[in-house]
């Protein structure tokens, strides 16, 4: 594996790139601002390479972005309701910065944050120590993100952290996909499967009920691969709140610390598939509803609506209000330890 390293100044501070390139010449490129995912460069049918992750043109854009794209956010990626938080029989209040709730760890987060780094062999591991208070959460954290690039085309990130504190911790990849290639446009003809046939109903804030619904006969139903687009109209709460998918599934058969695939997603013209798994309880999808205005890409346009779509692997959003739900706190003495693999291919 190749890995070479280059460093950009920017007003938020010195960015640090890594690209990774294997025998066959497909890459990936890592930044150290917000952990994120740049570019994934891969082969189509006809083994052409094309970026097939949404990103920008300046690295220095990625600092809060709207869409969040490719980075890892915390310390509670996707959302609590009202902010409010109880760990430990002690009461926390978080910023609100979605509606009338907390998003991704806060205002700030960990995906606005720059990263130290360094090289292990063939994997990239960024890493931090997000202090007690940081964002009002409780508990110093020493959080990693490892990311390993193989000759056989598979993205793996493995998520760690430790706590000296009671906290809750919650982390997952924001990176946007367009087996197409990033510029190509509409996502919704692509075809999606997920390995789940319950889903999280919400109220109108994306807040869940605490009901895990099942898929069968409504528009949330991936359990056969379909068209992302084919119901995505249809007149249906879940839908009509996010105008789009902006929903989180219950994976199937979870067993923690089993890796297992819950997502396959298909493009219709370039013969490219991403096969998404995961060691996490649940996968939030979202259609990018809201990119439009985003940062220019490296063609120098924004992205529209709907031209990537997020396969977020993580624990379940508000999960701390909900006992119902698998638990994610974390206590002295605990590693928290999740993986997600991107398995890119053809057919």
């Amino acid at each position: 594996m190749k890995i070479e390293k280059k460093t950009v100044a920017s007003a938020h501070g010195d960015i640090t790139l890594y690209t990774l390139t294997n025998v066959y010449g497909s890459k990936v490129t890592l930044s150290s601002l917000g952990a994120g995912v740049v570019s994934v460069e891969v082969p189509d049918a006809e083994g052409k390479l094309e970026n097939v992750a949404l990103g920008y043109a300046d690295p220095a854009d990625y600092m809060a972005d709207g869409p969040c794209a490719g980075k890892v956010p915390g310390r509670y990626a996707n959302r609590i309701a009202k902010g409010r938080l109880r760990v430990d029989g002690k009461d926390y209040q978080l910023a609100i910065n979605n509606g009338p709730n907390a998003l991704h760890g806060g205002p700030t987060g960990f995906q606005n944050r720059i990263w130290n780094s360094r090289i292990e062999g063939d994997t990239v591991i960024f890493y931090r120590t997000s202090p007690a208070g940081e964002e009002n959460y409780p508990g110093t954290l020493e959080v990693e993100a490892a990311y390993t690039w193989s000759d056989a085309d598979t993205l793996t990130l493995e998520l760690t952290a430790q706590t000296d504190a009671p906290t809750v911790v919650n982390l997952t990849n924001h990176s946007y996909w367009n087996l197409e290639g990033q510029n190509a446009g509409s996502v919704l003809d692509h075809k999606l499967y997920l390995a789940a046939s319950r889903y999280l109903p919400t109220d109108d804030t994306l807040i869940p009920t605490g009901e895990m619904a099942p898929v069968e006969g409504t528009p949330m139903d991936f359990t056969e691969s379909k068209q992302i687009g084919r119901d995505i109209k249809e007149p249906f709460a879940a839908l009509e709140y996010g105008k789009g998918y902006d929903n989180c599934w219950v994976v199937d058969d979870f067993c923690r610390g089993a890796l297992k695939t819950v997502a396959v997603l298909e493009a219709p013209h370039s013969g490219r598939v991403l096969e998404v798994a995961t060691t996490q309880p649940a996968v939030q999808v979202y259609t990018g509803n809201w990119l439009a205005g985003s940062p220019k890409n490296p063609e120098g346009r924004s992205y529209n609506d709907y031209d990537g779509v997020a396969i977020e692997c993580q624990g379940m959003p508000d999960a701390p209000n909900h006992t119902d739900f698998p638990s994610q706190q974390l206590y002295p003495g605990e590693l928290y330890s999740e993986t997600i693999e991107f398995k890119f291919s053809t057919k």
